[in-house]
């Protein structure tokens, strides 16, 4: 073989070296393609399979169980380490849970879903502020009724005062206001069992029950000294909050009792039929008006005071101001007004008697009102359970803040037991002069 011939052989030799090992490198490369397809392949069906789980995990997790007894040795907890980056030692308190499940006398019967709810409670309690509630779950289904309009109880708006649960206002017709309850009565005991280290719902849920049981309650009756016990016996309260009749031929009177879901609804009604009787002046009464649903006073408010006018400002916890304004529809403006307040005036009314006096320069008649100057949002909890916490304190349109010191009528009058016992109504007679001066 010549040297050429060799030279020719080798390099074909290394042509085909070459290209196998090119061929080799080509294979590699396509291995890995598909190795990385096969890969992300499985990793998405990992991720949808993940996902799905998850999904479920959180449904699971979120569908509203029915509530049971959950016995304390036997519990489970979830959620027991702090999620928040600036933690808290809660090791008292698991520390206290301990405690009770190894030595309470009555552990193997304790419900650790009640001790979670009386934490909760607790908590709520130590903020001082007695407008902030937990509600478990049937607590929740009764507040909803009450503010649908129809519940069993005695019929009474109940808050608290000076740290004492107090009567704001029974309700017009209810059994609570035929048994002589007023605004203002201070109640000690219910069942004979002392509720002074009871939250105001926890006293509420004792107060209420089935129609035509009776409830049996240590009432201090406002400027008297000795307690009265007074049963009153339960029934189903169908509330209906507007009335309008007409005590003279030109002069129409429009009690509001509260404001619930069918409020706006009811007073549109009745004043259709004060226009429809041309009446000259309107006598308003939101005596023994414990409040209720912000948006419903600002639609009533809406009907009696000129378009884009300001019905209450709300400050929150950054001082940040919100204005709530009359929305239109308004059709009272024009009519003259006397506004009847007292101390059951509380909340949505006082917002109302607010507005009127500082939009409209509206004459307030009777004794200074209950002074809630806070406003509470209702938050659904998983479970069926609720929480309603202040978020906001209420200004008057001209910046007047009235918690606790209510809004000072312009000409103050007096009920007095002897009056409400012959029947008399003082403070509605002197509505009654002043709207005359306004129409005149």
């Amino acid at each position: 073989m010549t040297m050429e011939n060799l030279e020719n052989e080798t390099g074909i030799e290394m042509k085909e070296m070459e290209d196998a090992k090119v061929r080799e490198i080509q294979n590699l490369a396509r291995n890995r393609r598909l190795f990385k397809k096969y890969i992300f392949f499985f990793l998405m069906i990992f991720l949808l399979a993940g996902s799905f789980w998850v999904g479920y995990e959180r449904g699971k997790n979120n569908t509203v169980q029915p509530e049971k007894n959950t016995a304390l040795n036997s519990a489970i907890l979830n959620n027991k380490e702090p999620t928040s980056a600036e933690k808290v030692d809660f090791s008292l308190f698991w520390k206290v849970w301990d405690l009770l499940k190894e030595k309470h006398v009555d552990n193997k019967t304790l419900d650790a879903q009640k001790l979670v709810y009386g934490a909760i409670n607790g908590m709520l309690r130590a903020t001082g502020d007695p407008y902030s509630n937990f509600f478990d779950p049937q607590q929740s289904k009764d507040f909803s009724a009450n503010i649908e309009g129809s519940f069993d109880g005695i019929g009474v708006e109940l808050g608290v005062k000076d740290g004492i649960l107090t009567v704001v206002a029974p309700l017009d017709g209810s059994p609570a206001q035929k048994a002589g309850i007023r605004s203002g009565d201070k109640i000690l005991k219910v069942g004979g069992k002392v509720i002074a280290d009871l939250t105001s719902d926890e006293a509420i849920g004792l107060i209420r029950g089935k129609k035509g049981t009776p409830v049996v309650m240590t009432i201090l009756h406002q400027g008297e000294n000795d307690t009265h016990d007074v049963t009153v016996l339960r029934d189903t309260i169908e509330v209906h909050s507007v009335d309008v009749s007409f005590k003279q031929a030109d002069i129409a009177y429009l009690r509001i009792s509260q404001f619930s879901d069918n409020t706006d609804k009811e007073f549109d009604e009745a004043m259709n039929k004060i226009i429809a009787q041309k009446s000259k002046g309107i006598i308003l009464d939101l005596r023994d008006d414990p409040g209720g649903l912000l948006d419903k006073a600002v639609n009533i408010a809406s009907r009696m005071i000129p378009e884009k006018q300001v019905v209450v400002s709300e400050e929150d916890n950054t001082g940040k101001k919100d204005s709530l304004y009359t929305a239109g529809g308004d059709k009272l403006s024009a009519v003259p007004m006397v506004v009847l307040i007292n101390q059951g005036s509380a909340s949505a009314s006082e917002i109302l008697a607010g507005a009127l006096r500082d939009d409209r320069h509206t004459i307030l008649v009777g004794e200074k009102s209950f002074g809630k100057g806070c406003v509470q949002e209702l938050i659904n909890l998983p479970g069926g359970s609720s929480v309603k916490i202040t978020v906001a304190k209420w200004l008057t349109p001209n910046g007047d803040y009235i918690m606790d010191k209510g809004i000072a009528p312009d000409d103050v009058v007096d009920l007095t037991k002897d009056d409400i016992t012959n029947n008399r109504d003082p403070q509605l007679d002197k509505a009654i002069e002043v709207i005359k001066g306004e129409i005149k």
